[in-house]
């Protein structure tokens, strides 16, 4: 019986999400061509293809941002109960930063980090 109930609110969320989409689609206007065609960028007119190639750098450089965000985002809740996970939770976020760190040197020693 508890289940019903849950079972009845995913029903009710993914049958308003479904309505909203059917409403939009019928309600809403379609006229493409034009300016409707066309990349935009800030308002500027875009000049050249849209298909161009960026240096993979860019890219790495924004993983590993990605990766030291969720460092820290990990390590506040693990400071907040430092003292409650003891020796077996410092040895852990150890072995955890010390991945990290052989990561970074590996991306430093690649070149990774040079903004080129």
């Amino acid at each position: 019986m508890e289940y019903l109930f849950v079972l009845a609110m995913v029903g009710l969320a993914a049958s308003m999400v479904a309505g909203g989409l059917i409403v939009a689609r019928l309600v809403a206007p379609h006229k493409p061509g034009g300016l409707k065609d066309i990349p935009y960028e800030c308002g500027e007119q875009p000049i050249g293809q849209a298909w161009i190639q960026f240096n993979v750098g860019y890219y790495l450089f924004g993983l590993l941002f990605l990766v030291f965000d969720v460092e820290a985002a990990l390590m506040y809740p693990w400071a907040v109960v430092f003292r409650s996970v003891g020796l077996a939770g410092l040895i852990e976020m150890a072995i955890f930063v010390l991945v990290l760190i052989i990561g970074l040197v590996y991306a430093w020693r690649k070149g990774v980090l040079e903004w080129v």
